[in-house]
């Protein structure tokens, strides 16, 4: 707020000219910091300290009148301190420490004790500083006492003429005036950005507390400070301006929790008191003696100051709280609360009411997230007292409600807190909350946000799993520790049967493992209850054994990876060095039992798919540094029962897991790569001799021939050899030669799953060919044998892409892109010194057929036709319908990304970024920018095909008269298409040469051979104008100029009636390039034609040569060179062409962009602009 040089200079004449009179009628004037140094020029009011050379700390005042401390900032990031013997005043010292404080503070109430009034003025300054205000403060003696008359000179206005807000406090017998600019509540020191808020936001709490501290002996109970004081600050909070409202209502609430510390001082000096009274009495037999008496006496006038510090205390309460608790403002009600938090614990005799706690519970449903987490940690503080937990009966039934409504607050933290607060409840009383209830909460242990799902998992351990059995005479102590296990494991299935999420087995396990870590790592236990020879003595069932199984896979990758789940957020990112070190030795633990135990667990349980499925997967988290030492029988066993296991069973998750763990034990750093890779080796020999003799005996001359028991016999062999093939690289069995023969017999013989399968064998076999070619490819013998099988693969592939089963096109199409785009990425990190992959580029024939394939299978409708019964069935049917479509159009772009297809091919998929914006907008926005990227002229290019296919097709619709087709859009849609297009240009800088591409391509596309005739009045393309004017708001006023010359020689030839309907959108376009800055250079240009333009008219029925038709300079300005221009001409008529058929090769020469420089003539006029294309 800065002061208003008038006023101030007003206000020193005034106080110059009142100094000789009486102090009763003094006008003490404030001035200021900025002009006078923090120095009160009034002569009666002395705002300088005593000197202390030896106490008071060093500072250096700032310089710069925006780094002043009146407006609440530091002068630097340290502490400064004044120069020793120079004065400090009030809001200097409130950024100096506590020591400097108490020292200031010990001077002003010597000074206070001399001569109050004064001193009271003083403090007053001090807190209209604390607020920021830099006008000025004048105080005036209040004669009369008459309330009416008193009232009616309290007011709050703005003066708007001047310019100054005005407000008049009364303090008595001060009435205070301040005055400051209404634009001074912008920013004041509590809300200053950066650190500085928050430093003056805790010094402003240490004034508050050291203040009462240091005059709680004295001037406390002298009924003048504290009155005045409490007047000030009601009225000031209560302002309507932000500044004095904030900082006085957080003045007054740390005022009064300083008097509840002061209450709770002279309680404990009343209850010494008391007990040193009783122990006199116990003493001698005399009631009335001196020491009684004095006690007694001693008792009566705490008791007198206790009740007077409450009475301050409520009547802070009743006029500051009560008013400001509701306010508008977040950050004030915010204080509120967390103050009445800390009231309630601290003096709990006085504010733990029911009185006082609706106001807790009332602001439970504020709509700020900051004021309902403040009442919910100063509940949380209450109820964590035993002894006051009895008081808070009545208020925890009318608000239990809401406590348990806010665990599902939109604020995390709030909805984090509020289950702590529900934790505290129930360990407190547990017939709090039902049953109900509690189920309910207890379902947050599968929720997204770790934190919030940790504290539920507290509760649900202390309320379902932390049970405890007595030992009785003579039993063992593993049994019945054995049994106790059991227990918890028995309560632990019910719940989660119980609430029916059977896929969420880790996120429980994740969220119990803080506080139920003992039961989910006592694996011996564990595994002794499964290894039972009758799973019914430990009372579980079939199912309850699966879950069992599962928890116990979910505990050891918690014990290995630590807490990292797909979509759950909120934990820490990084382990700490303990959590890491637990974490080694749970690895090296699990290790070391699961090598022994898992084999015996796998043959138990070798018939159940489910337990296999399940065990399979714990060899992937075992420890790769593990010393094996003397266990390689231990390893060796635990590869048998794995490799029984993958031969009995031919399920995906048995085989995905085994594959994993293979991969896991194989991979090199471990310590039993070679004994793991050598059973492994084995075991994949055996199964690729066995798919060997299978495929010989059934694929005969060219055919497929075999019965049903064999052909079953083939799916599951190369089902495994696949899953295999997925994680491992089997290039050495040469599978590519033994499955390729299975594509050329004819496809009607040979079933849809066996074709699938193959493919996925094919389409792996060539990328692990690719990624290998650095060790593999050695002379230019095999680097031809590779773009052979390369070749092949993608023929073969194509002939399954009109394959009646959905599956086996998906997976043709999906193999076909993987493969080129890993041949792409191949050659390019190639070194060209090297022998290395040979180059391979898609035939014609081959992009032609996967745009096809893009068109008719990726952008059409979710089909309607079937009917479907489970609406639920139906909806998760379309997704994964459009989460396939996704991936096939994913792997299409990559390809034109990448250059393996021409980038001419995007425009079929650049034309339905509308239509399907909500299915695939992401990906084909990416596309678009990634092609701009690698070349930003093309990717335009490719972007005016394809508005000028999507513009050919709609006018062949309505030529034709015929049923609209899928592939035809309306006239908006290609509109809103441009539209979006033209939001993608952001740098119009970087841009310019694409933005005046597309115009002048879009002009030539309009004009194009049109000659004006009687019968054609009008170019058959100009409502393509429409569409070309959404890109108008990209060209700079240079290349606006440009093309409005550049389609002025395209119409000067041509009679324009642009009041005719017909040529409106060539009016539309033409408004569309002129800008605000030459509009009226362009409107002057315009009227200077309209009378030349009858002759012109004229000479052209006549066939006389024109004089305004456009000079072959002005040409040579858009060119850059005389030739004449190419025009763009369809390869076909409109009318003989289908306009739904998309080709490939000629889609490149449709549009002749190959004019390389937008230059302008050196005798061109000054204002043109050359632009490099």
């Amino acid at each position: 707020m800065i002061q208003d040089p008038k006023t101030a200079a007003a206000s020193r004449l005034t106080e110059q000219s009142k100094t000789s009179c009486d102090r009763e009628n003094t006008s003490c004037a404030l001035q200021s910091e900025d002009d006078s140094g923090n120095e009160n020029k009034q002569k009666n009011a002395p705002q300088k300290r005593r000197k202390r050379a030896q106490t008071t700390p060093r500072s250096s005042k700032s310089q710069n009148p925006k780094a002043d401390r009146s407006s609440g900032s530091r002068a630097g990031t340290s502490r400064d301190k004044p120069e020793d013997g120079e004065a400090v005043t009030l809001f200097e010292v409130i950024n100096m420490g506590r020591n400097a404080m108490k020292a200031v503070i010990d001077d002003w109430i010597e000074a206070y004790e001399k001569e109050r009034d004064p001193s009271i003025l003083d403090l007053f300054n001090f807190f209209i500083q604390c607020c920021g205000c830099k006008g000025v403060v004048t105080a005036e003696m209040c004669h009369s006492r008459d309330g009416s008359n008193v009232k009616s000179k309290m007011i709050e206005k703005q003066d708007e003429a001047l310019g100054l807000h005005v407000k008049r406090v009364l303090a008595f017998p001060w009435i205070l005036t301040v005055t400051w600019p209404l634009n001074g509540d912008v920013e004041y020191p509590l809300v200053q950005s950066g650190p500085s808020g928050r430093w003056f936001h805790s010094e402003l709490c240490d004034f508050m507390s050291v203040l009462v501290a240091q005059f709680q002996h004295n001037v406390l109970f002298d009924s003048y400070l504290m009155n005045s004081l409490l007047v000030l600050l009601s009225a000031l909070s209560a302002s309507s301006v932000r500044a004095f409202r904030h900082t006085c209502t957080l003045a007054a609430v740390k005022l009064l929790s300083s008097l509840v510390r002061v209450a709770l001082t002279l309680s404990v000096g009343i209850e010494n008191s008391r007990k040193m009274c009783a122990v006199q009495k116990s003493k001698t037999r005399q009631k009335n003696s001196p020491q009684i008496k004095g006690l007694q006496k001693k008792i009566l006038e705490l008791e007198e100051k206790r009740s007077e510090v409450e009475s301050m205390m409520t009547v802070i309460f009743r006029e500051v709280f009560i008013k400001r608790y509701c306010d508008a403002l977040p950050e004030i009600r915010s204080i509120c609360m967390e103050e009445l938090g800390a009231w309630m614990k601290n003096y709990h005799t006085l504010f733990l009411n029911d009185g006082y706690l609706k106001y807790m519970g009332w602001m439970m449903h504020d709509k700020s997230s900051e004021v309902r987490l403040k009442c919910v940690l100063g509940l949380q503080e209450i109820y964590g007292d035993p002894m006051l937990f009895p008081k808070l009966r009545l208020f925890t039934v009318r608000f239990k409600d809401r406590f348990i409504s806010m665990t599902l607050d939109k604020d995390n933290e709030v909805a984090l807190q509020s289950m702590k607060l529900l934790v505290i409840i129930s360990n407190k009383s547990k017939g709090v909350l039902s049953p109900s209830e509690y189920t309910q909460l207890f379902l947050f242990v599968y929720s997204s946000q770790r934190p919030l799902a940790l504290v539920a998992g507290e509760l649900l351990f202390l309320r379902l799993l932390n049970t405890s059995s007595d030992l009785q005479d003579g039993t063992n102590e593993e049994e019945d520790h054995r049994q106790q296990v059991v227990i918890q494991l028995k309560a632990l299935l019910d719940f989660y049967q119980e609430s029916k999420l059977h896929q969420h087995v880790v996120y429980l396990v994740d969220s119990l493992w803080d506080c139920c870590s003992a039961l989910l790592k006592d694996w011996p236990t564990i595994t002794s209850i499964l290894l039972q020879d009758l799973p019914s003595c430990s009372g579980l069932k079939d199912t309850e054994v699966t879950v069992v199984v599962e928890i116990l896979v979910a505990s050891v990758r918690q014990a290995a990876e630590g807490p990292g789940l797909v979509g759950r957020s909120g934990g820490r990112r990084v382990a700490s060095v303990k959590e890491k070190k637990t974490q080694v030795e749970d690895g090296t633990k699990l290790t070391e039992y699961f090598l022994e135990v898992l084999p015996k667990l796998i043959k138990k349980f070798l018939q159940r798919e489910d337990v296999v499925a399940l065990l399979m997967k714990i060899p992937q988290f075992f420890l790769p540094d593990y010393p094996l030492a003397e266990k390689d029988q231990l390893l060796s066993e635990l590869l048998l029962a794995m490799r029984a296991a993958s031969e009995l069973h031919c399920a995906a998750d048995i085989l995905e897991g085994a594959a994993r763990s293979y991969l896991s034990l194989c991979e090199d750093e471990t310590s039993w790569c070679s004994i793991a890779q050598t059973a492994r080796d084995a075991m994949l020999q055996t199964w690729v001799n066995q798919l060997r003799l299978l495929i010989e005996d059934s694929v005969k001359e060219g055919t497929f021939s075999s019965d049903v028991e064999k052909t079953e016999e083939i799916l599951v062999t190369i089902k495994r050899v696949r899953f295999f093939f997925n994680c491992h690289d089997m290039s050495k069995w040469s599978l590519f030669e033994h499955l390729f023969p299975l594509m050329s017999v004819h496809q009607s013989g040979l079933p849809s799953q066996v074709l699938w399968e193959v493919l996925q064998c094919l389409c792996y076999a060539m990328l692990w060919s690719l990624n290998a070619s650095s060790e593999t490819l050695t002379s230019k013998e095999k680097a031809l044998a590779q773009r052979l099988h390369l070749r092949q693969f993608c023929e073969g592939s194509v002939q399954c892409l009109c394959h009646s089963d959905d599956k086996v096109r998906q997976q043709a199409f999906l193999g076909i892109c993987d493969v080129l785009t890993a041949h792409s990425y191949q050659t390019n990190i190639w070194d060209p010194t090297c022998c290395g992959p040979l180059l391979y580029t898609p035939s014609p024939k081959l992009q032609r057929v996967l745009l096809t394939f893009l068109c008719s299978h990726i952008f059409v409708k979710p089909e309607t036709h079937r009917q479907r019964t489970d609406a639920d069935d139906s909806e998760v049917e379309k997704l994964e319908d459009l989460h396939k479509r996704r991936n096939l159009l994913a792997a299409f772009c990559k390809l034109i990304v990448h250059g393996v297809l021409e980038m001419s091919l995007a425009a079929e998929v650049f034309m339905c970024y509308v239509k399907y914006y909500n299915d695939f907008g992401d990906i084909i926005k990416e596309t678009l920018c990634r092609t701009r990227q690698t070349d930003k002229m093309a990717s335009t290019q490719t972007l005016v095909l394809s508005l000028h296919q999507l513009f050919l097709r709609l006018k062949y619709e309505q030529e034709s008269g015929g049923q609209p087709h899928p592939g035809v859009q309306t006239f908006t849609s290609i509109k809103e298409l441009a539209r979006r297009f033209a939001m993608t240009f952001g740098d119009l800088v970087k841009f310019r040469e694409c933005v005046v591409m597309i115009h002048r391509s879009g002009i030539d596309f309009v004009f194009q051979g049109f000659k004006q005739t009687p019968d054609s009045q009008t170019p058959v393309h100009l409502s393509y104008l429409t569409i070309l004017s959404e890109f108008s708001s990209k060209l700079l006023k240079p290349d606006k100029k440009i093309m409005l010359s550049y389609l002025q020689k395209h119409t000067v030839e041509h009679i324009t009636n642009l009041r005719e309907e017909c040529w409106q959108p060539l009016g539309q376009y033409r408004m569309s390039l002129l800008a605000a800055a030459e509009a009226e250079e362009v409107l002057s240009h315009t009227s200077s034609d309209k009378k030349p333009r009858p002759s012109c008219t004229r000479s052209k029925l006549e066939g006389k040569k024109s004089s305004c038709a456009a000079t072959p300079t002005d040409m040579t300005e858009i060119t850059g060179h005389t030739s004449q221009r190419p025009r763009f001409s369809p390869s076909t008529p409109v009318a003989n062409m289908d306009p739904f058929f998309v080709s490939v090769a000629p889609a490149v020469r449709r549009l002749h962009f190959d004019t390389p420089v937008l230059s302008t003539n050196q005798d061109a006029q000054e204002e043109t602009v050359d632009v490099e294309l």
